[in-house]
């Protein structure tokens, strides 16, 4: 049992000589208030004051201190932070986000950093075990993208022999996007600088990826499923309520062969 004291909306314990003072902002309070209650110290100590180096993960860059984040030592407070720590707090494994995290991070952009996670959020995307994240597009019947008619945007399980032979091909209105098989994975891309990066800019350069509430307002026949890793994210433009966003490459992993209410949630044809 450890020396405590609860006194409005704080809780004072003193453990191993160390006070701590937990309050309703602590992600742990009502966890830690209830433990007390039940006598549970064990679940009081881990709680407060909480064995979380997480070296193996991010290459050794993160570390969680009761409800705090750091990054290489700098304490980030951000959504994608706040869920981290919630879902350490919670007991669930915490790998995929934090692959996430440390691919994020590598991002040059201030802008993406800061917004791409809520994007995620805010459309209920995926992230996969190695931190990148799912996507949709929406392309013409022919599998080329609605804007040019030139981009091949078809998933390495659908390539015929005739599509292989025309790869890499080199595309776009202006020639400035090339699509190719790497490792055996449909990849398009362009260069990075040829992506607007500016956030107001809604409609503008760059190759498109959206949410599933965002399909709705774009036409297309078909919708193919995309990888993101998102360190390739360049900006989350600011109409439709953050559900669409602008990257310099992306994976075509798979179509959506069902009503896209469904998305995510039925058999999906994948590719890899």
């Amino acid at each position: 049992m450890y020396p405590y004291l609860i006194q409005g909306d704080n809780i004072v314990l003193v453990i191993e000589n160390t006070q701590h003072t937990i309050n309703r902002s602590h992600i742990g309070y009502d966890k830690i208030k209830e433990a007390i209650k039940e006598g549970d110290w064990e679940t009081v100590r881990k709680t407060i004051s909480p064995e979380r180096m997480l070296v193996n993960f991010g290459q050794g860059n993160i570390e969680v201190k009761g409800n705090r984040l750091f990054w290489q030592g700098r304490e980030l407070k951000n959504a994608l932070t706040k869920k981290i720590v919630q879902m350490i707090e919670e007991g669930f494994g915490v790998e995929p986000l934090v692959n996430f995290m440390d691919l994020l991070m590598q991002n040059p952009s201030m802008t993406a950093v800061n917004e791409l996670y809520r994007f995620l959020e805010v459309g209920n995307l995926p992230i996969t075990p190695d931190g990148h994240f799912l996507a949709f597009k929406r392309i013409r019947d022919d599998y080329m993208d609605c804007h040019s008619g030139t981009v091949l945007n078809k998933p390495a399980a659908l390539l015929t022999d005739e599509d292989k032979a025309t790869l890499p091909l080199t595309c776009g209105r202006r020639k400035e996007a090339k699509v190719e098989l790497v490792d055996g994975e449909t990849v398009v891309s362009m260069p990075r600088n040829a992506v607007d990066d500016q956030r107001r800019n809604t409609c503008s350069d760059g190759l498109h990826f959206c949410s599933l509430d965002y399909l709705n307002h774009f036409g297309g026949e078909r919708i193919v499923i995309l990888k993101i890793n998102p360190a390739d994210v360049v900006s989350i433009p600011a109409d439709y309520n953050d559900t669409k966003g602008r990257t310099w490459r992306y994976i075509l992993v798979g179509e959506l062969e069902s009503d896209p209410q469904d998305a995510l949630k039925g058999a999906v044809q994948v590719g890899v």
